[in-house]
């Protein structure tokens, strides 16, 4: 027998603040409920596109938006994965050092970064820590038969500045890699270059 539209809604199911756990139901688009440490859609968005800006600011080789991920006085430590390719590296400290020594390693490259899984780890209105996944492909731009590809775990600490998160620490860790690490590091010794990709 056919239901009648008045039927419909009246069998629709009804969702109303009672049946929604109350962490998710203060999680709105007006601001998150700071004192349970939930944060917002807007603000989840707001902090991961800082990761956004610091992944694309490379594959489009632009500098500016690169910056804009940065505090003035952030940290950026790639110690780890240099380290599994025999390279001693001290992290970067200032947003200008940063631009500079990152852009200097890729100036001849071509990039791509895919962020995943991104994770809001802890937040209080003006501080936030976030955790993803990044994948880091990185190609000669003349000759793309090489590659140095790196699956990194990204630890990020961020501050609010004038309504923008930007990233204050980041601790780069390379799970797994795979290709030639002189495409990254030429100053590699030679026996890191044969490491097991996956070790």
């Amino acid at each position: 027998m056919p239901m009648h539209e008045h039927d419909r809604r009246r069998a629709a199911p009804s969702f109303t603040t009672a049946s929604v756990p109350a962490a998710v139901a203060a999680r709105t688009d007006a601001g998150p409920a700071h004192a349970a440490g939930a944060v917002g859609p807007r603000d989840q968005l707001a902090i991961v596109d800082a990761l956004y800006r610091f992944g694309a600011g490379q594959d489009l080789r632009d500098r500016a938006l690169f910056a804009s991920a940065f505090a003035a006085d952030a940290t950026l430590d790639f110690s780890q994965p240099a380290g599994r390719f025999g390279v001693a590296l001290t992290p970067f400290a200032g947003r200008d050092a940063i631009v500079e020594t990152i852009f200097a390693a890729i100036g001849a490259l071509d990039t791509t970064h895919t962020v995943t899984n991104p994770r809001v780890m802890h937040y209080d209105g003006e501080r936030a820590g976030l955790f993803a996944l990044v994948e880091a492909q990185h190609l000669p731009r003349g000759d793309h038969r090489r590659h140095l590809l790196l699956k990194n775990i990204y630890h990020v600490d961020l501050v609010r500045h004038d309504g923008l998160w930007l990233i204050e620490r980041l601790r780069i860790d390379t799970v797994w890699s795979a290709g030639d690490p002189a495409v990254l590091f030429p100053n590699a010794p030679t026996a890191a270059t044969e490491e097991n990709p996956h070790g």
